[in-house]
């Protein structure tokens, strides 16, 4: 565990959790298949007057998009297996499918908020859409490690100037992108 262990006791309370697999298709595109399931660590009365157990998911939901090598969506579904409110909930998966056409790495999660913001969507589905663009940049990565290899990628790696480590000026630039790392900057001295 990396997080130093608590100094108080605790209880549980709610566990979500989020899978995501990417593959390669045949057709030369990917898929990247999504998956959140919130579970509650306590029983609780439902709405209807059954009890909702503990361990049981409160959501459960899928979202497959497929993407070409510009990372557009070419195709996109959504389904649940579990939601609160079932049919109400699970109605709005066939509006997903607008996720076609959006690219996850220009500007998709704000478009994603405009298109299925408050009622427009599922505030779950939506939250689990966000994951999108960064698995698809994970997918990608043995692609392009293969076009640098094989020299016919000279450009930027797009990653650099996406985080903290790899900044230009910084040691990973130095250490592993030498060609596009940029020295720090020397502050002018005043007379």
């Amino acid at each position: 565990m990396a997080l130093p262990p608590p100094d108080t006791a605790r209880e549980p309370l709610h566990t979500r959790s989020i899978r995501v697999d990417s593959f390669a298709r045949e057709d030369g595109q990917w898929d990247i298949e999504a998956e959140l399931i919130d579970v509650k660590a306590y029983d609780f009365p439902k709405r209807t007057g059954d009890t909702h157990h503990a361990g049981e998911p409160v959501h459960h939901m899928h979202l497959r998009v497929t993407i070409d090598d510009q990372f557009t969506i070419t195709a996109a579904a959504a389904d649940y297996d579990a939601a609160p409110y079932n049919q109400d909930c699970m109605a709005i998966a066939p509006d997903y499918r607008a996720l076609v056409g959006m690219n996850l790495l220009r500007n998709f999660r704000q478009t994603v908020k405009d298109r299925f913001g408050r009622t427009a969507g599922c505030t779950h589905m939506t939250e689990l859409s966000y994951v999108l663009p960064t698995v698809a940049v994970q997918t990608m990565a043995n692609r392009r490690r293969k076009e640098q290899q094989a020299g016919q990628n000279q450009k930027r790696p797009f990653q650099l100037e996406g985080c903290h480590a790899l900044r230009l000026d910084g040691p990973v630039a130095r250490e592993f992108y030498p060609k596009w790392y940029v020295g720090p900057k020397a502050e002018a001295k005043c007379e």
